[in-house]
């Protein structure tokens, strides 16, 4: 698993059967800062993540262990909204301390 912020949405009238009725995000990867970390990637949306959150998010044959993506042609997945990030008692990241 990796964080990765949710940027925007892709919108795709036509797609194959398999991943109708999927939300389609894409998401920046961030490093522990924050800061943006690697290139972007388009993510099948397994918990109802919203842009601008932090997520946790799967690739490769994982992606498709959800219920959501089981058995879909799926290369990543959003699996978690995060809360809350901390190192030795330290926060990272505090959701509920976002603006916005």
């Amino acid at each position: 698993m990796k964080f990765a912020r949710v940027v925007g949405n892709v919108v795709a009238t036509r797609k194959e059967e398999k991943v109708r009725g999927r939300k389609f995000m894409v998401l920046q990867p961030v490093n522990l800062d924050m800061e943006p970390n690697g290139g972007v990637l388009v993510g099948v949306d397994a918990v109802g993540a919203g842009v601008g959150e932090l997520v946790l998010f799967a690739t490769g044959s994982t992606a498709r262990q959800t219920e959501l993506t089981e058995n879909r042609p799926t290369d990543c997945v959003i699996m978690a909204i995060v809360d809350l990030v901390d190192i030795d008692g330290d926060p990272v990241y505090d959701k509920s301390k976002e603006s916005g």
